[in-house]
């Protein structure tokens, strides 16, 4: 199962060093192995991404994360994702997915994005002043109970073997509630699925492919750190770091 996800380095690394800790996330001193990786990450992007129906030199570019793991029973692979998604209903196989539990069990999501669809038409046809607004709280507040409950099915874990969903984690960290999107970043996704398959972190790398997005300076094939917003509270817990 987890063989898809998990690619050999093509380039010679018998000589590389091994780090002996993972390196700070929120940093972009990327170790020697970390750089290798990417390489052959940006590679692959560069050969593959036109069959991805994602057209990086139309739209807008995306963070991709890389961390090199070390295996059960010895050896060197890495792991490659995008934070978020491409786009409605593409992904690409050999990416690290969602955390998000997305099986038909879940259909609780679909159901709650056309209810909101619904009231999204009852208030464009409304003409009373009053019946809009009422029709507008209703529909804000379907929107958060089911933002949370979404929420709850990110489960994380860390290198400790523990389980928090994100609205626990951002209650505990700084008594908040999660930004939208949090816990789709690629380095939480990565890391999480290293620790859930027993696969030791090494080195990580988070870059920028593709344009650069309006009042942003992200340009491309540039390392970034993880995020502040999102990924400090996620990452904290995962990493057993102390507040």
């Amino acid at each position: 199962m987890i063989e898809q996800y998990l690619f050999n380095f093509q380039q010679d690394i018998s000589e590389i060093t091994m780090p002996e800790g993972l390196n700070n996330p929120f940093e972009t001193q990327i170790p020697k192995i970390g750089l290798v990786a990417v390489r052959e990450v940006q590679d692959f992007i560069g050969q593959s991404a036109a069959g991805w129906g994602y057209d990086f030199t139309e739209r807008k570019g995306k963070m991709f994360g890389v961390l090199v793991v070390q295996l059960p029973k010895g050896g060197y692979a890495y792991l490659m994702t995008v934070s978020g998604v491409l786009g409605h209903d593409q992904s690409v196989p050999c990416f690290v997915p969602s955390v998000f539990d997305d099986s038909p069990d879940q259909s609780f999501v679909g159901e709650g994005m056309r209810a909101l669809s619904a009231l999204g038409l009852e208030i464009q046809s409304a003409e009373d002043q009053a019946t809009i607004q009422q029709l507008k709280a209703t529909r804000k507040q379907k929107s958060f109970l089911l933002q949370q409950r979404i929420f709850s099915q990110y489960q994380f874990l860390n290198q400790k073997a523990e389980r928090k969903n994100v609205l626990d984690i951002f209650r505990d960290f700084n008594c908040s509630s999660p930004p939208a999107a949090a816990g789709d970043c690629a380095a939480p996704k990565l890391l999480h699925f290293a620790f859930k398959h027993s696969l030791k972190p090494i080195a990580i790398a988070e870059f920028w492919w593709g344009n650069t997005p309006k009042g942003a300076e992200k340009q491309h094939g540039h390392f970034y750190p993880a995020c502040q917003s999102r990924c400090l509270p996620i990452l904290q817990f995962m990493l057993a770091v102390e507040n």
